[in-house]
């Protein structure tokens, strides 16, 4: 409980705080702005853009296309940025959210610099107090966390700090980037971001060695330059892609078109062929959805891709054994897209290093040793090892509800949330893109944050207009979500899979799969009905 000299000592009054300043925490911002709240926003970057100010890494860009990586509530702010790629790169990303701050006049809202690292619940006076690294204590009745669910990256190599070259981890790569030339530069990990590091810098090395682990199903990028014609041409769809996109299943204009039943084995192979050449998640997210229930046809489908990969690494078995993946199916991972990544390998200058069944031990002065004892010498060291998914950006501040307990606890034991927007324990403690939502496991980031800061502004709203000042879910409510969750998840192949989609890259995390797998539309209608029912799974006060 927080006490009445914490009280006493706030300098700072609101009615909401909202942590992070990234797609959903500009979006919530502005929204409950609108409302007439008085609210603050607080980042510890040094400008806005989330996840997309910290990772500045080279090659970093969407995955998504870029017309529907956007927001939807305002039609001039969509058609008044102009996109130059398809997929465009971090520094454009930057500048685009840049845009949208200043275009909201949200800037002046926000606090940067300042890291949230505490938030205890008062049941007395049902507010929280919130505490930052800048020694702010600041008194506020709801906190909402729109931190990210790819914001905590994991740092559990030994010896980080003995190196004597230069180390960076790739979620705080520097602004200004690094100077690779003619160096020995080692690479740790090959998922989406090493993927992405691994293709770009490797014209610009000495010599890279790649040390990969779990290997990755990848599909090929076709990023071409919009035009103007091509820039006109997706505004003019504005109307159609707002009204599509909350609906479909994964949040992007892909819908599954196709029915494994209801074709012939070579219409399928027709239809991978042409959903792979696409050069976009379209076949991950818009071939068959059978391939997420149904061995046999997972089977055929991760052949395919398997196959297509195997041509590019020109049969070489080492590549082959080391990059593609044999012991999960296509789709139940996170597939990348990549532009020349698997080619990279072929360069003189490159070496492979697999370090599934001989780990890294350590990092050493001179470079990175393995179990067995050998040493790879290095100038440069960039970790891509990946984050503590979904629950770790809030499990590393000390919140606490009602009755003292404590998040990072009950996480630590159980992860459970109300549709991933409430906790039960916890009264108008707000979430985004924390576990039991839709996420970037089978999601397009803006669809699904724009969609939660809508709902959690509209409960607020409802509340303050019901004269009410508290909302919470309640235990029998949070149950039977995380009952329905585990059975929509259950019925997939990726609840056996084993990849941070289920936290297994966090030792001693408990498992269950992070994000909710029953589509962006579905989700959508639950929250809805969940409203307009009167929040039956929360108590209001």
């Amino acid at each position: 409980m927080t006490s009445a000299t914490e009280v006493d000592k706030a300098v700072q009054q609101f009615d909401a705080v909202v942590l992070g300043a990234g797609v959903s925490g500009l979006y919530q911002l502005h929204q409950l702005r609108e409302q007439g709240l008085n609210v603050r926003a607080f980042d510890a970057a040094g400008d806005v853009g989330g996840t997309w100010w910290w990772n500045r890494y080279p090659g970093a860009r969407f995955d998504s296309e870029s017309h529907v990586y956007q927001y939807l509530f305002d039609e001039s702010l969509y058609t008044d940025w102009s996109w130059s790629q398809r997929f465009p790169d971090q520094p454009e990303i930057e500048r685009w959210l840049q845009y949208v701050t200043e275009r909201l006049d949200l800037r002046r809202d926000i606090r940067f610099n300042t890291r949230i690292t505490a938030a205890h619940y008062d049941e007395e006076r049902g507010r929280w107090t919130v505490h930052t690294d800048q020694g702010d204590v600041i008194d506020t009745q709801f906190f909402i966390s729109c931190a990210g669910m790819l914001s905590a990256p994991l740092k559990n190599i030994e010896g980080t700090d003995t190196f004597r070259g230069e180390l960076v981890f790739s979620s705080s790569y520097p602004a200004e980037g690094l100077d690779l030339g003619g160096k020995r530069v080692g690479v740790v990990g090959v998922g989406a971001t090493g993927i992405q590091i691994i293709q770009t810098i490797a014209s610009q090395v000495g010599h890279m060695t790649v040390f990969a682990r779990g290997p990755q199903y990848t599909l090929p990028m076709k990023n071409p330059t919009y035009t103007q014609a091509d820039q006109d041409a997706y505004k003019a769809r504005f109307t159609e892609v707002a009204a599509k996109l909350p609906h479909t299943f994964s949040g992007m204009e892909f819908e599954w078109e196709h029915t494994w039943e209801g074709t012939t084995p070579e219409q399928r192979q027709e239809i991978l062929e042409e959903c792979y050449q696409d050069g976009s998640l379209k076949l991950w997210l818009a071939s068959f959805g059978e391939m997420f229930f149904v061995k046999e046809i997972s089977d055929v489908v991760s052949e395919f891709v398997r196959n297509k990969m195997s041509e590019r690494l020109k049969g070489d078995q080492h590549l082959i054994d080391t990059l593609i993946p044999t012991d999960y199916g296509f789709g139940t991972h996170r597939v990348p897209l990549e532009n020349g990544y698997l080619e990279v390998y072929h360069q003189d200058n490159v070496d492979l290093v697999n370090v599934r069944d001989n780990p890294i031990a350590q990092i050493r002065p001179e470079g990175i040793e393995l179990s067995d004892g050998t040493v790879h010498e290095l100038d440069v060291i960039i970790l891509a090892t990946g984050f503590d998914a979904g629950t770790g950006a809030l499990t590393r501040i000390d919140i606490r509800g009602r009755e003292g307990r404590e998040l990072a606890d009950e996480w630590g034991r159980d992860i459970r949330t109300t549709m991933g927007l409430a906790k039960h324990g916890y009264p108008n403690l707000l979430t985004t893109a924390v576990p039991l939502a839709p996420s970037a496991a089978l999601c397009n980031m803006t669809t699904c944050l724009q969609q939660q800061t809508e709902w959690i502004s509209s409960a607020i709203k409802d509340l303050r207009e019901e004269g009410k000042t508290t909302i919470e879910p309640t235990e029998e409510g949070e149950g039977a979500w995380v009952e329905h969750h585990d059975e929509v998840a259950g019925a997939t192949l990726v609840a056996g899979t084993t990849s941070w989609y289920l936290g297994s890259n966090v030792p001693g995390k408990p498992r269950r799969v992070l994000s909710y797998l029953g589509g962006v539309g579905t989700y959508r209608q639950k929250c809805d009905e969940e409203a307009a029912n009167g929040y039956p799974a929360f108590v209001r006060r």
